[in-house]
């Protein structure tokens, strides 16, 4: 009788690979390029990077010190003026996950909330150059019409300003996507 249940069981098991691998996207692939403008706010009413606190001792305060773990909901917009229409929301973290500081390790959900991407998201993942001008990472993921994303997308942070701990970061995007 066991036998039998197990036997059941493999050949439903089976079928239900079978069918999944016979699946096929409705559509073609689609290339999409863009690029948006981070505005990231690391003190200030307008606070948009939270650190992460150490178990040992509650206090990060070096965004270099390996292991330094940061929260982000940065504004996404159109446009490079820091009042330009938002589009979408930098949702995730940053880990310094380099001895020397010099990477951290980006997982980052761009929401998009408004636009002709509204309701989508793309999942960005990958080791986060801290002092290069450009640096690369991979877009893994995404949903609705980013279904079954994949791509690339590079960092440039062209304006800092110190005094209202603020960053303008600039990134071009390549997508394929269903």
């Amino acid at each position: 009788m066991a036998s039998n249940k197990i036997k059941l069981s493999l050949l439903i098991t089976f079928l239900a690979i079978l069918t999944y691998c016979e699946a096929e996207i409705d559509g073609d692939l689609k290339k999409t390029e863009m690029t948006v403008y981070y505005h990231a706010y690391t003190a200030g009413p307008n606070t948009t990077v939270i650190d992460i606190p150490e178990a040992t001792t509650g206090e990060v305060q070096d965004g270099t010190k390996f292991g330094a773990m940061f929260c982000t909901d940065d504004r996404i917009t159109e446009g490079i003026e820091e009042d330009s229409p938002l589009i979408a929301r930098a949702r995730g973290i940053y880990v310094v996950s380099a001895l020397d500081g010099s990477h951290a390790h980006m997982l980052v959900s761009i929401v998009f909330v408004n636009g002709t991407h509204k309701g989508s998201t793309l999942e960005v993942q990958g080791s986060y150059q801290h002092f290069e001008p450009v640096t690369e990472t991979a877009i893994v993921g995404g949903t609705g019409k980013f279904r079954l994303a994949r791509g690339y997308a590079t960092f440039e942070t062209p304006y800092i300003d110190m005094d209202r701990r603020y960053f303008l970061t600039i990134s071009n995007m390549t997508i394929l996507h269903y």
